[in-house]
């Protein structure tokens, strides 16, 4: 978010100056949750290398041993099965996070818009961010669904929009719905009068 399309909003300074730093939190947040994750999975590929190391060890255990061996066999492809499952769960959270990253401050929401994104064609650099695959599809949902994106230039209005307030002949000061509602109703429950025939 650019503090020349909040200018252009007309919002005063001290307004700019607060969403601004929200903002900021909410981007610093964002690579906070990112360093998080990748620490995790550090972890974990640590642990599943020290998987490995005792599977070695134990297979060279069994050897000899044609019941061992056969629990080896078992025990070593479920092993490489959740192996596949993690290292598949490991990437899927990777690019969902370096997607979110990239799209924090340019989309109104941008778990939404992750969900939209082909993740097959996203490719992720050394350091977790997106590197190639996003671009074009931002530019194709901008086309299509463009109320998604937060407005790039100062003072943009999303398509279809209409601000609030309407017409004020005269400057008359607004009559509250609320205070609309409250006289419809009184003129509602007023007793009718009834003539009595002598």
């Amino acid at each position: 978010m650019k503090r020349e399309f909040l200018e252009a909003l007309g919002l005063e300074k001290e307004a700019i100056d607060k969403i601004m730093g929200e903002h900021g939190k909410t981007v610093e947040g964002n690579k906070q949750k990112l360093t998080d994750v990748t620490t995790s999975l550090d972890d974990v590929k640590a642990q599943l290398a020290q998987r490995d190391k005792d599977l070695k060890e134990l297979k060279k255990q069994a050897e000899g041993s044609a019941d061992l061996q056969t629990k080896f066999t078992e025990l070593e492809t479920k092993y490489n099965q959740d192996k596949q499952d993690f290292e598949a769960k490991i990437k899927e959270t990777q690019l969902t996070s370096a997607l979110k990253l990239a799209l924090a401050g340019k989309v109104h929401d941008a778990d939404l818009v992750a969900t939209l994104i082909d993740k097959n064609t996203i490719e992720l650099g050394a350091d977790g961010n997106v590197t190639k695959g996003l671009d074009e599809q931002i530019k194709t949902l901008q086309e299509s669904k463009s109320f998604l994106f937060v407005p790039e230039t100062p003072g943009a209005k999303i398509a279809g929009t209409k601000p609030a307030g309407g017409s004020n002949p005269g400057n008359e000061p607004p009559v509250s719905v609320g205070a609309n509602f409250a006289k419809s109703a009184n003129e509602q429950s007023k007793p009718v009068e009834t003539t009595i025939w002598s």
